[in-house]
């Protein structure tokens, strides 16, 4: 049975580790996080060494290292392959942090549903009363959202009260793409592809030339080109080049990600064969998001 101060000293050692890219850590540096005496960390090096939990590494740049029993004493889960479940604090993603593990305390109540989060790496800029954001994580997809209402830095978990717990389907986008597609021509009007627009009830659609899509024109470009006195141009000047194309095999996980970062409405779909078949809006990523009966959203009223 580990004391207080192992679990602490083992806790540490992981983070470090964890964040120095697997490099061996000095009894130092974890007596400097700990605020302790080096060489009580000497002395409990010698018990953590026996209870097979580190392993020494000799020489000017050696140190300690956790052994697999480490993680398992700590209740964090190893696998083969590392896989990092980022944290995000008022939509920034926190540097040298990772969730290993996510545990529901409440299930029955979502309304009252509270997670344990064991996260590795240094939690102390995650305060109470912080909304954070975990995920999506490597298997089910999984992304929590929520509170901070307690933090435990003996065993690095965060209480969090969460307001939504998503999990992202395991769908390609092809799948769920519009295959009709309504399209634009660069020497179109202003006023014929509003007119395309409106017939069809979208908000956009891609522009093409020689058989490639070369820009977007959307509802938005309209009401710009009008406000600009622009409406004598044609689509080729007022049209968006922002255009992502990405194939259809990717999953919707993705998808997701590149439309967040990029700040898009829309992906254009393509095949194996870089053939275009197929548009994305974000309106088709919510509703194959929210619609699945077997993956619901729970959001706190």
């Amino acid at each position: 049975m580990l004391t207080s101060v192992q679990k602490e000293i083992l806790q540490n050692l992981i983070n470090l580790y964890q964040s120095s890219a697997d490099k061996s850590i000095k009894g130092e540096d974890i007596a400097e996080v700990m605020n302790r005496n080096p060489g009580t960390i000497r002395n409990q090096m010698q018990s953590l060494r026996s209870l097979g939990l580190v392993k020494g590494v000799p020489g000017p740049r050696g140190g300690y290292k956790p052994t697999i029993e480490a993680y398992h004493s700590l209740n964090i889960t190893v696998s083969e392959k590392e896989f990092h479940v980022p944290i995000y604090k008022n939509g920034e993603e926190l540097n040298d942090v990772s969730v290993a593990k996510i545990e529901f305390t409440s299930i029955p109540k979502p309304g009252e549903c509270e997670a344990a989060i064991k996260v590795l790496g240094n939690i102390k800029d995650l305060n109470l009363g912080d909304v954070i954001r975990i995920g999506p994580t490597p298997v089910n997809n999984l992304g929590v959202m929520g509170k901070i209402v307690g933090r435990d830095d003996m065993d690095n978990i965060l209480l969090v009260d969460t307001t939504t717990i998503r999990s992202i389907p395991k769908t390609k986008i092809g799948e769920i793409a519009t295959k009709n597609i309504i399209s634009l021509k660069t020497t179109n009007t202003l006023k014929e592809a509003a007119k395309i627009l409106y017939s069809n009830s979208i908000d956009g659609a891609p522009v093409m030339e020689d058989n490639k899509v070369v820009g977007m024109f959307t509802v938005t470009d309209i009401l710009k080109t009008l406000a600009n006195n622009n409406e004598n141009l044609h689509i080729k000047d007022l049209m968006s080049h922002d255009v992502v194309i990405v194939n259809e095999d990717m999953m919707i996980v993705n998808a997701i990600e590149i439309m967040f970062k990029n700040d898009l409405g829309r992906l254009i779909i393509t095949d194996k064969n870089n053939n275009l078949i197929g548009i994305v809006t974000r309106t088709d990523l919510i509703d194959c998001i929210t619609n699945l009966k077997e993956f619901p959203v729970i959001t706190k009223k």
